[in-house]
C-alpha cells in the first residue's frame, strides 16, 4: 500500500507540474475560469506557480507531507470555479458537458489528495 500511495503521489505531483506550465503555455483558457473582478493574469500565474511549486514539493520526501494537505487544500479551492463554470451560459472551456465531466473530476482530485495526504 506505501508504495502504491506513492506512486499516485509522484502522479499527483506530474500532473501538478503540467497543469501548472499550462498555465503559462495556454493562460486565455484559465482565465476565463477566474471572476472578473479577479486580476485575471495574477491569479493565472499564482496558480500556475502553486501547481508547479507544489508538484515539485510532491517528490521531495522533506516537503511531501507538508506539499500533499496543500493539494489537498488548492483542490477544494478550485471546486467552486468548477461549480460556477457548470452554469455559465459559456463555460471556460468547451461545452457544457465538458463542464459536467470536469466538475466530477475535481471531486476525484480533491479525494486522490486527501488519500496521498492521509497517514
Amino acid at each position: 500500500m506505501k508504495t502504491f500511495k506513492l506512486v499516485l503521489t509522484f502522479l499527483f505531483g506530474l500532473f501538478l507540474i503540467l497543469g501548472g506550465v499550462s498555465h503559462f503555455m495556454n493562460p486565455d483558457m484559465y482565465a476565463r475560469f477566474f471572476p472578473n473582478f479577479a486580476l485575471n493574469p495574477v491569479i493565472n500565474v499564482l496558480a500556475g506557480v502553486t501547481e508547479i511549486g507544489l508538484g515539485i514539493g510532491l517528490f521531495i520526501p522533506r516537503f511531501r507531507s507538508m506539499a500533499t494537505f496543500a493539494v489537498f487544500v488548492l483542490m477544494l479551492v478550485f471546486l467552486p470555479l468548477h461549480i460556477i463554470d457548470v452554469f455559465r451560459t459559456e463555460p471556460a472551456v468547451g461545452t457544457h458537458q465538458i463542464a459536467l465531466i470536469r466538475l466530477p473530476m475535481q471531486f476525484v482530485l480533491i479525494l486522490w489528495a486527501w488519500f496521498i495526504n492521509k497517514k
